[in-house]
Parts: C-alpha cells; sequence; structure tokens
C-alpha cells in the first residue's frame, strides 16, 4: 500500500526538478518574486481553424493547445483548451496571457507569461499563480485556408515552468 501511495508523490517530486529555464528571461514574461513549482517539457500540437476574419477573408486563426506534459520522458499531465494544464495528481490551472516575447526563430509561438485565473483539485498546481511558457519550437501555421471549418495542426514543443509568489 505505501509503495502506492509513494510512487505517484516521487514521480511528482522528481518532476520538479524539470527542464533548464532560460536565464534571464525577456522582462514581458518574468516573474520577479516568484518561485518555481515545476518546470515540464510539452510535446503536441497547436490546431487552428479556417476562419473568416474582420475583412471577410478566410485564415487560419488559433483555436487550441493539445500536448502532453513531460518530465524526464514520462507523461506527468496534459495541456489542452483554457489554456489548461492538468496533472495526474488531478491538480490544475487554467491561465490568462499577461505578456510574450518571441520565439527564437518565426516558425516558433511567442514565449508567454500567463496570471493562474482559475484552478481545481489539489496538488503539485495548487499554489501556483503564474505559468511561463518557453523554449519554444514550432507551431505556427503558415499558408492560406480554402474552406470555412477546415482545421489544420502544427506541431510544437515548449517548456511551462509553474510559479508561485514569494
Amino acid at each position: 500500500m505505501f509503495i502506492k501511495l509513494a510512487a505517484p508523490s516521487l514521480f511528482l517530486l522528481a518532476a520538479m526538478a524539470g527542464p533548464a529555464v532560460a536565464d534571464p528571461l525577456p522582462e514581458a514574461i518574468a516573474a520577479p518574486g516568484e518561485t518555481a513549482v515545476l518546470s515540464v517539457h510539452a510535446e503536441g500540437a497547436q490546431v487552428y481553424e479556417c476562419k473568416a476574419g474582420t475583412d471577410g477573408k478566410l485564415a487560419w486563426a488559433f483555436r487550441e493547445p493539445i500536448a502532453t506534459l513531460l518530465s524526464e520522458g514520462k507523461t506527468v499531465g496534459h495541456h489542452y483548451a483554457g489554456p489548461s494544464w492538468e496533472l495526474a495528481d488531478g491538480s490544475a490551472v487554467v491561465g490568462k496571457a499577461t505578456g510574450n516575447a518571441p520565439g527564437a526563430t518565426a516558425a516558433d509561438i511567442p514565449w508567454l507569461k500567463l496570471e493562474v485565473a482559475s484552478r481545481r483539485g489539489s496538488g503539485v498546481l495548487s499554489p501556483v499563480t503564474t505559468v511561463q511558457r518557453i523554449n519554444t519550437h514550432g507551431g505556427k501555421l503558415e499558408g492560406s485556408c480554402d474552406k470555412g471549418g477546415e482545421f489544420k495542426s502544427a506541431p510544437y514543443s515548449a517548456d511551462y515552468v509553474f510559479l508561485k509568489k514569494g
């Protein structure tokens, strides 16, 4: 019984080591006075929908992310529309973008700073107040779309750093 309960806790503690954080971060996404609770790597896709813009022309519009959150090559959670992050321990947060900085190349989605707008469950993400998306690779969708309602995805990877005040 102890092993069953201890294993998930140890696994999440191991996940806290996570990927390296770029130093220094761009000012627009920095979170001075906050400390890291967890860092994970994400592999997935940015999903886009073909929609008419304000000018009436069809264009790809961002719809939602779909990604697996990984630590040391093992799945620890998922990232999805909201934007939401949910861990295997049942804790989850939803963020609202408050800052961004360009990715390393034109094909990379921007780095983001997101304030936690809501949370649920009890676990590692419970004290989190800020989420940073850094080290992005890919995710931007180029080209035109011809049929409204059509979906297309662009593979991406990123690191997410979950922070708390103090």
